[in-house]
């Protein structure tokens, strides 16, 4: 998506610039095409950023989720005995886990 918007406001600033091109370039045109340049830039920046803290908070997600999981499953065996609720509890904390990481993909977090 962030390619398109990119795409999308590189021909914007280009057309803008040509257009202001065709009778001549004025000193408000000069002015005009800086700022587009300077919001075609920022925009895109802007998206940069936030891809890498999005990227980030995945990784914390995923991160926690998987602490989350081990801890319970440590703490399940800890009794010495692994019993098959104990199985069914790991299980269902995996899948959950999984499924989290899952959705965070098909939002687009990641």
């Amino acid at each position: 998506m962030d390619d398109l918007k990119k795409g999308y406001r590189e021909a914007e600033t280009d057309a803008k610039q040509a257009w202001r091109k065709a009778d001549g370039e004025s000193i408000d045109d000069k002015v005009a095409n800086a700022g587009d340049e300077l919001r075609k830039d920022l925009g895109n920046a802007g998206d940069e950023v936030r891809d890498t803290l999005d990227d980030s908070t995945q990784d914390a997600k995923r991160d926690y989720r998987d602490s989350q999981n081990d801890a319970k499953a440590a703490w399940r065996k800890s009794d010495g005995e692994e019993s098959l609720a104990d199985k069914a509890a790991n299980a269902g904390d995996e899948a959950r886990e999984q499924l989290g990481n899952v959705g965070d993909e098909l939002r687009g977090d990641r």
